[in-house]
């Protein structure tokens, strides 16, 4: 249920010198919030509460008042004109009901005052318009009122005589929409209501004439936002939009918000979507100027301020508000700042961090390579108030070098990033997709990752990662934007997995996707009006083409001629000084941000800033994997090689039939090794079973063979020697192979054990034929307390492991202990164990392919030992050789001891 309040949000916006502070303080004067209105001039305006705002005359941060009129509540909220602090202005239009645009009368629709219009209809927030400074000579109502139709919007209509020409008002009204027209053909008149409606709707303009130095029509403007200025409505339930961060004059940290629903209490518990944890309010303010007074308590529709709470940012929403848009306005200019010398940069840089929390837009960088500080200002003028407001929070003065343009980069086709993190004792590797968007998207987060592959808390934190930060590119270490980032697939270890694993692997993800992508370098462009003498068009069009501008045909305004276009910032930085020179003051030049294009001259850009993306060793590309108990670094260009899981983007299919071997693959890869088969052979099946080629193995890339056989890998120092051919170790994974062969799986579901002793009897006949050193690991971590125990069963070993150890566990570190002198396949239809095995070295098979093995095996001693025996009734050893005669009969008995490590 939406109950209605007896309070409106205005705020008030202009062009500097456009008399926006004056008619703050006229406003307060008419209402009796104050006795007497200030003077920016005289340096005693109400709401210029900071000593630069009083000496500079301009108002620097947004600040608010409460007043009264005929029995309404408002809050009025002065936001500065000034272009370097735009973005403050941009963060108080999130929470307004009505703004207030201030026209100065002589100077006419400024370019500023277009900017401010398009952020106006961004927000979707109507507007009252008030032309100021109309006592000064020669100012034509009339020429004003088409100026502001035709730069503005037609539905500006004049409303200061409303009772005077109502008739003419209606009239002008019916033009303005559809319902508005019904309604005066129906009644010939239009009723308030519907006015205050359109007037909602943004259809309807009402603009008034005064002037607020001398008091003049500021009674009849409130009297109109009194008469047409709809009350919202709000929710119940509760919600908060926050605007802003400030810190009072003990240091005590401020949030400005706007109750947008329910209502809000002392020592009110507040819950973020952008926050993982609560926090508690411990004070709530009301401010009018610099005075605050304590309450317990703010209704929906109000602003207030709260201390208590550390990690509110601006944008922020509580309650069932969310994260508000990313803003427009944002500085294209990016400046060292320069310190004392023998200053503690570290600590310098994380109080200048407390000045982006109020100041988003200053994005503070901490340059590891140069150990330098920038930050992203607007213009000339921030900077000195910067320099100003540094001084007065920490006592330091400081300088600010030569400002170079912002650049940003994004992608031009989609690609497959992969990351993964594998030290000793950590695992974790994330797959992202990343697509680029159109111009001015920024950056979107997606998943499409079943929680079957990665859970669900995982998935959270890649997600947590991929938004906590400004993403470095690769082409000049510019923020990356402008594109989609999607979660396809990730993997964790059941017990080596911590979280920052996945921090690290997601941050390599989009590294190495970036370099495997074909990357664009954009740059701010200016969307720009430029009015100047007709003589001086050739002269301008002229200076447009040689800034890689783009117009449209000169368009003729009396004596003057107007070109529209864009061109980029780098280019157009200093033009305003150019046309006034050339036009003899007569042009003008209005520039606002249109966004970030192509860079025109990119590779220059790219050789001018020299960034190197491989040595950013803040922002790696590469990947880190695991071999013989050790990690090793993996080049961004070789990671597809080395994933654990396949890729997507890739060409290569996410099925588990996939990873399995062929059978014939499986036991050519196994004669090989025994020595049955020369390298060129083994070489070829690797081509045949994985795509590869060059001498390229997976897991290893082999770089040469040398005389000794000794084989060298380029990714680490590790040298694989020539294996000893007479041993030969076989681990098996029990229970993987039981649950993946379909008759051991279907006794399994009458009987573990029987499938158990089953697996066991067939690895013996097994092991029998092959002669290897056969070990059969069963997974007991979660048999509480348990030890662990190595038993002989017949002629193969049998482990059970110990609390908290898995087989794969078990296996890896055997693997690793008997692999770099011996032969040791593994056999196991597990992916991850898989690749892992496979880059320390080992062989692998998969229970598709033992099964197999087992099956030809059999039918080998079939056909070889029995089927030879014939008709005449011979015994079954009567046709071997004397020496494998005894070795079977020594098996059937049970005296044979297999060779090998018996503490294995």
């Amino acid at each position: 249920m939406a109950e209605k309040t007896e309070h409106l949000i205005l705020g008030i916006l202009a062009h500097v010198d456009a008399g926006k502070t004056t008619m703050a303080e006229s406003m307060l004067y008419h209402s009796g919030t104050i006795k007497k209105p200030g003077r920016v001039d005289h340096k005693n305006a109400f709401l210029d509460t900071f000593e630069m705002e009083r000496s500079r005359g301009i108002t620097i941060f947004s600040k608010q008042a409460r007043m009264n009129w005929k029995g309404r509540q408002y809050t009025l909220l002065d936001t500065p004109g000034h272009v370097d602090f735009s973005a403050e202005m941009e963060r108080t239009l999130q929470i307004l009901d009505y703004a207030i645009l201030v026209i100065s009368a002589p100077d006419g629709v400024q370019g500023h005052d277009m900017t401010l219009w398009k952020l106006l209809r961004r927000y979707q927030i109507p507007v009252f318009l008030f032309i100021n400074k109309m006592d000064m000579p020669g100012m034509d109502r009339t020429k004003i009122l088409k100026e502001l139709q035709k730069y503005l919007d037609s539905g500006c209509i004049d409303f200061s005589d409303a009772v005077k020409r109502k008739e003419e008002i209606e009239e002008e009204l019916a033009m303005c929409s559809e319902e508005l027209m019904l309604e005066y053909l129906e009644r010939q008149e239009i009723r308030q209501e519907i006015v205050k409606r359109a007037i909602r709707k943004r259809e309807v303009f009402p603009c008034y004439f005064g002037s607020a130095l001398k008091l003049l029509g500021v009674e009849k403007f409130l009297d109109g936002i009194h008469n047409m200025a709809e009350l919202p409505m709000y929710p119940q339930q509760f919600g908060a939009r926050v605007f802003k961060i400030s810190r009072d004059a003990q240091g005590n940290r401020l949030t400005h918000m706007k109750i947008t629903g329910g209502r809000l209490r002392v020592k009110q518990i507040l819950e973020s979507s952008s926050l993982e944890e609560k926090e508690k309010l411990d004070q709530i303010r009301l401010y009018s100027g610099a005075a605050c007074q304590m309450t317990d308590e703010v209704q929906a529709g109000e602003v207030c301020a709260v201390t208590g709470l550390q990690k509110s940012l601006a944008g922020m929403g509580y309650g069932f508000e969310t994260e508000a848009e990313a803003p427009v306005l944002e500085p294209v200019l990016s400046y060292q700042i320069l310190l004392p010398e023998g200053s503690d940069v570290h600590g310098t840089f994380l109080k200048l961090c407390q000045l982006e929390e109020e100041e988003p837009q200053l994005h503070m960088v901490w340059d590891e390579r140069t150990q330098e500080i920038s930050a992203k200002v607007m213009g000339e003028v921030q900077i000195e108030v910067l320099k100003n407001l540094i001084y007065e929070r920490f006592q330091m003065e400081v300088e600010f070098g030569a400002g170079s343009i912002t650049y940003k980069e994004t992608i031009a086709a989609p690609v497959e990033g992969v990351g993964h993190f594998e030290p000793l004792r950590h695992y974790a590797e994330v797959h992202l997709l990343l697509e680029p968007l159109e111009r001015g998207s920024g950056l979107q987060f997606d998943t499409d990752c079943s929680e079957d592959l990665l859970d669900k808390n995982w998935q959270r934190l890649i997600m947590t990662h991929l938004e906590e930060r400004k993403h470095p590119g690769v082409l000049t270490g510019s923020e990356i934007t402008d594109m989609r980032i999607t979660l396809i697939a990730g993997k964790a270890h059941l017990k080596h997995t911590e979280g920052g694993d996945f921090r690290q692997a997601t941050y390599r993800a989009i590294r190495q996707g970036l370099k495997m992508a074909d990357s664009l370098l954009l740059e701010p462009v200016y969307q720009f009006r430029l009015e100047i003498p007709m003589e001086n068009v050739g002269r301008a069009m002229t200076d447009l083409n040689k800034m890689n501008g783009v117009f449209q045909s000169p368009e003729l305004d009396g004596e003057m001629a107007v070109l529209n276009g864009s061109a980029p910032v780098a280019c157009m930085r200093d033009y305003h000084k150019e046309v006034t020179a050339y036009s003899r003051g007569r042009g003008h030049l209005f520039c606002t941000l249109k966004g970030y294009e192509v860079c025109h001259n990119q590779e220059e850009v790219i050789n001018q800033i020299g960034y190197d993306a491989e040595a950013d060793l803040e922002n790696p590309t590469g990947s880190i994997f695991c071999a013989h108990g050790a990690g090793f670094l993996v080049p961004w260009d070789q990671v597809y090689d080395y994933m654990h899981m396949e890729g997507s983007l890739c060409q290569k299919k996410e099925s588990a039939e996939e990873e399995e071997l062929p059978a014939r693959a499986t036991s050519a890869i196994y004669a090989a090794s025994r020595g049955w088969g020369d390298d060129s052979e083994l070489e070829e099946i690797f081509n045949r079973t994985y795509g590869g080629g060059s001498g390229e193995r997976i897991g290893w890339r082999r770089k040469k063979t040398a005389e000794n056989g000794a084989r060298t890998v380029s990714a680490s120092t590790v040298t694989i020697s020539q294996k000893d051919p007479e041993k030969e170790y076989l681990l098996v994974d029990g229970y993987n192979i039981i649950f993946a062969i379909p008759q051991l799986k279907e006794l399994a579901n009458l009987n573990i054990d029987s499938a158990r002793d089953k697996l066991m009897d067939l690895l013996c006949n097994y092991q029998g034929y092959r002669k290897n050193t056969l070990i059969l690991v069963y997974d007991a971590y979660k048999v509480e307390g348990g030890l662990g125990s190595v038993e002989k069963y017949h002629n193969i070993y049998v482990v059970y492991t110990k609390e908290a150890e898995t087989a794969d566990q078990y296996i890896e570190k055997t693997v690793h202990e008997i692999g770099k002198k011996y032969h040791v396949t593994v056999a196991t239809s597990d992916a991850l164990e898989q690749k892992i095995i496979w880059g320390a070295g080992a062989d692998r098979m998969s229970a598709k392919g033992l099964w197999e093995e087992m099956q030809q095996v059999r039918e080998e001693i079939k056909e070889q030992y029995l089927e030879k025996s014939g008709k005449g009734g011979q015994k079954l050893f009567h046709n071997l050789d004397e020496e494998l005669a005894e070795y079977l009969e020594d098996i059937r008995l049970g005296r044979k001891v297999i060779e090998g490590d018996s503490g294995k």
